[in-house]
Protein backbone atom coordinates (compact mmCIF):
# COMPACT_ATOMS: atom_id res chain seq x y z
CA UNK A 1 0.00 0.00 0.00
CA UNK A 2 3.11 2.73 0.98
CA UNK A 3 4.42 1.82 -2.58
CA UNK A 4 1.01 2.17 -4.54
CA UNK A 5 0.52 5.69 -2.62
CA UNK A 6 3.58 6.44 -3.58
CA UNK A 7 3.83 6.20 -6.80
CA UNK A 8 -0.09 7.60 -6.57
CA UNK A 9 1.30 11.18 -5.13
CA UNK A 10 4.48 11.01 -7.13
CA UNK A 11 2.24 11.21 -10.44
CA UNK A 12 -0.43 13.90 -8.52
CA UNK A 13 2.97 15.82 -7.60
CA UNK A 14 3.69 16.43 -11.27
CA UNK A 15 0.56 17.88 -12.32
CA UNK A 16 0.34 20.27 -9.53
CA UNK A 17 3.58 20.86 -10.31
CA UNK A 18 2.85 21.87 -14.11
CA UNK A 19 -0.15 23.77 -12.73
CA UNK A 20 1.45 25.92 -10.11
CA UNK A 21 4.92 26.88 -12.29
CA UNK A 22 2.25 28.38 -15.31
CA UNK A 23 0.63 30.02 -12.03
CA UNK A 24 4.12 31.28 -11.08
CA UNK A 25 5.31 32.74 -14.04
CA UNK A 26 2.43 35.01 -14.36
CA UNK A 27 2.86 36.11 -11.70
CA UNK A 28 6.82 36.97 -11.66
CA UNK A 29 6.63 38.37 -14.95
CA UNK A 30 2.77 39.66 -15.46
CA UNK A 31 2.47 40.74 -11.78
CA UNK A 32 -1.16 39.18 -12.22
CA UNK A 33 -2.60 36.29 -9.97
CA UNK A 34 -4.11 34.38 -12.97
CA UNK A 35 -7.07 33.27 -10.77
CA UNK A 36 -8.95 31.53 -14.08
CA UNK A 37 -5.62 29.34 -14.48
CA UNK A 38 -7.97 26.53 -12.88
CA UNK A 39 -10.36 26.32 -15.66
CA UNK A 40 -7.47 26.43 -18.55
CA UNK A 41 -6.13 23.06 -16.71
CA UNK A 42 -10.13 22.29 -17.28
CA UNK A 43 -10.77 23.20 -21.01
CA UNK A 44 -7.22 21.46 -21.59
CA UNK A 45 -8.58 17.76 -20.18
CA UNK A 46 -11.70 18.19 -22.38
CA UNK A 47 -9.87 19.03 -25.39
CA UNK A 48 -8.15 16.20 -24.78
CA UNK A 49 -11.24 13.90 -24.17
CA UNK A 50 -13.23 15.31 -27.11
CA UNK A 51 -9.84 14.95 -29.51
CA UNK A 52 -9.11 11.13 -28.90
CA UNK A 53 -12.87 10.39 -29.70
CA UNK A 54 -13.32 13.21 -32.46
CA UNK A 55 -10.59 11.90 -34.27
CA UNK A 56 -9.31 8.90 -33.17
CA UNK A 57 -5.75 10.66 -33.00
CA UNK A 58 -3.75 8.77 -30.27
CA UNK A 59 -3.37 10.12 -26.31
CA UNK A 60 0.03 12.24 -26.95
CA UNK A 61 -0.92 13.69 -29.99
CA UNK A 62 -4.43 14.63 -28.26
CA UNK A 63 -1.94 16.37 -25.49
CA UNK A 64 0.24 18.56 -27.37
CA UNK A 65 -3.56 19.54 -29.77
CA UNK A 66 -4.41 20.45 -26.13
CA UNK A 67 -1.46 22.12 -25.24
CA UNK A 68 -1.40 24.03 -28.45
CA UNK A 69 -4.85 25.15 -28.19
CA UNK A 70 -4.97 26.44 -25.16
CA UNK A 71 -2.02 27.80 -25.82
CA UNK A 72 -3.10 30.23 -28.07
CA UNK A 73 -6.42 30.50 -25.70
CA UNK A 74 -3.80 32.11 -23.59
CA UNK A 75 -2.35 34.21 -26.02
CA UNK A 76 -5.33 36.02 -26.92
CA UNK A 77 -6.68 36.56 -23.12
CA UNK A 78 -3.08 38.30 -22.50
CA UNK A 79 -3.35 40.10 -25.59
CA UNK A 80 -7.37 41.20 -24.83
CA UNK A 81 -7.28 41.06 -21.02
CA UNK A 82 -4.73 41.16 -18.98
CA UNK A 83 -2.10 43.20 -20.97
CA UNK A 84 -4.07 46.13 -20.02
CA UNK A 85 -4.48 44.55 -16.48
CA UNK A 86 -0.75 43.91 -16.18
CA UNK A 87 0.72 45.15 -12.73
CA UNK A 88 -2.78 46.07 -11.56
CA UNK A 89 -3.21 42.94 -9.08
CA UNK A 90 -7.03 43.76 -7.84
CA UNK A 91 -8.24 44.30 -11.06
CA UNK A 92 -6.45 41.62 -12.61
CA UNK A 93 -7.80 39.20 -10.07
CA UNK A 94 -11.22 40.54 -10.20
CA UNK A 95 -11.35 39.96 -14.25
CA UNK A 96 -9.58 36.32 -13.60
CA UNK A 97 -12.67 35.53 -11.41
CA UNK A 98 -14.94 36.69 -13.51
CA UNK A 99 -13.17 34.68 -16.33
CA UNK A 100 -12.79 31.54 -14.02
CA UNK A 101 -17.38 31.95 -13.60
CA UNK A 102 -17.75 32.74 -17.16
CA UNK A 103 -15.29 29.36 -18.06
CA UNK A 104 -17.38 27.17 -15.61
CA UNK A 105 -20.79 28.29 -16.97
CA UNK A 106 -20.04 27.29 -20.45
CA UNK A 107 -18.47 24.39 -19.31
CA UNK A 108 -21.39 22.84 -17.49
CA UNK A 109 -23.54 23.54 -21.04
CA UNK A 110 -20.94 22.38 -23.44
CA UNK A 111 -19.93 19.60 -21.23
CA UNK A 112 -22.94 18.59 -19.29
CA UNK A 113 -22.35 17.15 -16.28
CA UNK A 114 -22.38 13.08 -17.18
CA UNK A 115 -19.15 11.06 -15.43
CA UNK A 116 -16.03 11.11 -18.20
CA UNK A 117 -13.08 9.76 -18.41
CA UNK A 118 -9.97 10.08 -20.74
CA UNK A 119 -8.86 6.49 -21.25
CA UNK A 120 -5.51 5.33 -20.13
CA UNK A 121 -3.29 5.44 -23.57
CA UNK A 122 -2.10 1.86 -24.32
CA UNK A 123 1.61 2.33 -23.63
CA UNK A 124 0.62 2.73 -19.76
CA UNK A 125 -2.01 0.34 -19.61
CA UNK A 126 -1.88 -2.79 -17.01
CA UNK A 127 0.19 -2.85 -13.79
CA UNK A 128 4.32 -3.18 -12.73
CA UNK A 129 4.84 -6.02 -10.53
CA UNK A 130 7.80 -5.39 -8.50
CA UNK A 131 7.25 -8.80 -5.74
CA UNK A 132 3.99 -7.98 -3.97
CA UNK A 133 3.87 -4.55 -5.03
CA UNK A 134 1.84 -3.78 -7.95
CA UNK A 135 1.94 -0.59 -9.62
CA UNK A 136 -0.07 1.11 -12.60
CA UNK A 137 1.87 1.55 -15.20
CA UNK A 138 -0.24 5.64 -15.76
CA UNK A 139 1.03 6.77 -12.37
CA UNK A 140 4.70 6.09 -13.51
CA UNK A 141 3.98 7.89 -17.01
CA UNK A 142 2.38 10.87 -15.88
CA UNK A 143 5.54 11.45 -13.37
CA UNK A 144 7.60 11.07 -16.42
CA UNK A 145 5.98 13.18 -18.47
CA UNK A 146 5.16 15.86 -15.97
CA UNK A 147 9.44 15.81 -14.85
CA UNK A 148 10.13 16.06 -19.03
CA UNK A 149 8.01 18.99 -19.63
CA UNK A 150 9.96 20.86 -16.47
CA UNK A 151 13.30 19.92 -17.51
CA UNK A 152 12.18 21.23 -21.09
CA UNK A 153 10.72 24.70 -19.65
CA UNK A 154 13.59 24.75 -17.62
CA UNK A 155 15.91 25.04 -20.63
CA UNK A 156 14.10 27.07 -22.10
CA UNK A 157 13.97 29.29 -19.48
CA UNK A 158 17.92 29.11 -19.31
CA UNK A 159 19.10 28.70 -23.30
CA UNK A 160 16.81 31.12 -25.09
CA UNK A 161 16.12 34.55 -25.49
CA UNK A 162 12.87 35.04 -24.92
CA UNK A 163 13.46 32.73 -21.36
CA UNK A 164 16.63 34.89 -20.73
CA UNK A 165 13.71 37.86 -21.08
CA UNK A 166 11.33 36.55 -19.20
CA UNK A 167 14.12 36.12 -15.84
CA UNK A 168 15.15 40.10 -16.59
CA UNK A 169 11.33 41.06 -16.39
CA UNK A 170 10.89 38.74 -13.20
CA UNK A 171 13.78 40.87 -11.53
CA UNK A 172 12.75 43.68 -12.87
CA UNK A 173 10.62 44.86 -15.35
CA UNK A 174 11.84 48.67 -16.09
CA UNK A 175 15.58 47.57 -15.62
CA UNK A 176 14.45 45.45 -18.71
CA UNK A 177 12.73 47.75 -20.76
CA UNK A 178 15.79 50.29 -20.55
CA UNK A 179 17.51 46.95 -22.19
CA UNK A 180 15.19 46.90 -24.59
CA UNK A 181 13.31 44.02 -23.70
CA UNK A 182 9.88 44.39 -25.48
CA UNK A 183 7.78 43.53 -22.08
CA UNK A 184 4.15 42.96 -24.43
CA UNK A 185 5.53 39.71 -26.18
CA UNK A 186 7.07 38.37 -23.56
CA UNK A 187 3.84 38.35 -21.34
CA UNK A 188 1.65 36.89 -24.91
CA UNK A 189 4.55 34.43 -24.64
CA UNK A 190 4.92 33.81 -21.23
CA UNK A 191 0.67 33.39 -20.47
CA UNK A 192 0.96 31.14 -23.57
CA UNK A 193 3.28 28.78 -21.88
CA UNK A 194 1.69 28.84 -18.54
CA UNK A 195 -1.38 27.92 -20.29
CA UNK A 196 -0.39 25.02 -22.38
CA UNK A 197 1.27 23.67 -19.27
CA UNK A 198 -2.11 24.15 -17.32
CA UNK A 199 -3.80 22.19 -20.49
CA UNK A 200 -1.65 19.20 -20.60
CA UNK A 201 -1.46 18.64 -16.91
CA UNK A 202 -5.53 18.85 -17.27
CA UNK A 203 -5.36 15.69 -19.71
CA UNK A 204 -3.03 13.87 -17.61
CA UNK A 205 -4.73 14.13 -14.54
CA UNK A 206 -7.90 13.40 -16.77
CA UNK A 207 -6.51 9.63 -17.12
CA UNK A 208 -6.36 9.34 -12.75
CA UNK A 209 -9.97 11.15 -12.07
CA UNK A 210 -13.42 11.91 -13.12
CA UNK A 211 -13.50 15.17 -15.91
CA UNK A 212 -15.82 17.83 -14.24
CA UNK A 213 -16.03 21.37 -15.69
CA UNK A 214 -15.32 22.68 -11.77
CA UNK A 215 -12.22 20.55 -11.94
CA UNK A 216 -10.04 23.74 -12.13
CA UNK A 217 -11.07 24.45 -8.43
CA UNK A 218 -9.43 21.75 -7.33
CA UNK A 219 -6.08 22.71 -9.50
CA UNK A 220 -5.61 26.12 -8.77
CA UNK A 221 -5.88 25.36 -4.86
CA UNK A 222 -3.20 23.08 -5.29
CA UNK A 223 -0.68 25.64 -6.89
CA UNK A 224 -1.49 28.68 -4.96
CA UNK A 225 -0.86 25.95 -1.85
CA UNK A 226 2.71 24.78 -3.99
CA UNK A 227 3.70 28.17 -5.08
CA UNK A 228 2.86 29.31 -1.31
CA UNK A 229 5.26 26.33 0.33
CA UNK A 230 7.80 27.48 -2.77
CA UNK A 231 8.16 30.88 -2.33
CA UNK A 232 8.07 33.72 -5.55
CA UNK A 233 10.18 32.66 -8.34
CA UNK A 234 12.10 29.38 -7.24
CA UNK A 235 11.50 26.84 -9.86
CA UNK A 236 13.03 24.44 -7.45
CA UNK A 237 11.23 25.35 -4.88
CA UNK A 238 8.01 24.78 -7.00
CA UNK A 239 9.11 21.28 -7.66
CA UNK A 240 9.78 20.52 -3.92
CA UNK A 241 6.01 22.13 -2.38
CA UNK A 242 4.49 19.94 -5.21
CA UNK A 243 6.06 16.56 -4.23
CA UNK A 244 5.22 17.77 -0.37
CA UNK A 245 1.44 17.80 -1.77
CA UNK A 246 1.46 15.47 -4.10
CA UNK A 247 2.96 12.98 -1.36
CA UNK A 248 0.67 13.79 1.06
CA UNK A 249 -2.36 13.37 -1.19
CA UNK A 250 -0.98 10.14 -2.36
CA UNK A 251 -0.02 8.51 0.99
CA UNK A 252 -2.32 9.60 3.48
CA UNK A 253 -5.86 8.64 2.35
CA UNK A 254 -4.51 5.02 2.13
CA UNK A 255 -4.41 5.07 6.03
CA UNK A 256 -6.50 7.80 7.40
CA UNK A 257 -10.19 9.37 5.80
CA UNK A 258 -8.71 11.45 2.23
CA UNK A 259 -10.37 14.44 3.89
CA UNK A 260 -7.27 14.05 6.48
CA UNK A 261 -4.68 14.37 3.81
CA UNK A 262 -6.54 17.97 2.79
CA UNK A 263 -5.99 19.24 6.06
CA UNK A 264 -2.80 17.69 6.77
CA UNK A 265 -1.30 19.28 3.29
CA UNK A 266 -2.82 22.50 3.59
CA UNK A 267 -2.00 22.64 7.31
CA UNK A 268 1.80 22.50 5.97
CA UNK A 269 0.84 25.26 3.91
CA UNK A 270 -0.67 27.81 6.94
CA UNK A 271 2.18 26.36 8.81
CA UNK A 272 4.87 27.90 6.26
CA UNK A 273 3.10 31.30 6.11
CA UNK A 274 3.34 31.48 9.56
CA UNK A 275 7.03 30.59 9.96
CA UNK A 276 8.61 31.90 6.48
CA UNK A 277 5.56 33.72 5.00
CA UNK A 278 8.04 34.14 1.80
CA UNK A 279 8.53 30.07 1.39
CA UNK A 280 10.78 27.62 1.78
CA UNK A 281 12.78 29.20 -1.05
CA UNK A 282 11.98 32.76 -1.37
CA UNK A 283 13.65 35.83 -0.10
CA UNK A 284 12.47 38.67 1.79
Amino acid sequence: MFWQGLLAGFAEAWIYILVALGLALCFSIMRILQFAHGEIYMLGAYVVYYVLFGTHVNYFAALIISGLTLGVLGIILERIMFRRLRGNMEPALLAAIGLTLIFQTIGAILFTSYTKYIPVPGIFSGVLVLGTVKLPWIRLGIGIIGLVLVLILILVIRFTKAGRAMVAISQNAEAAELQGINVNPISAITLGIASALAAIAGGLMGTMLPLSPYMGTFAITKAIGVIIIAGIGSIPGVIVGGLILGLVDGIVPLYIDPTIADIIGFGIVILILLIKPEGLFGHE
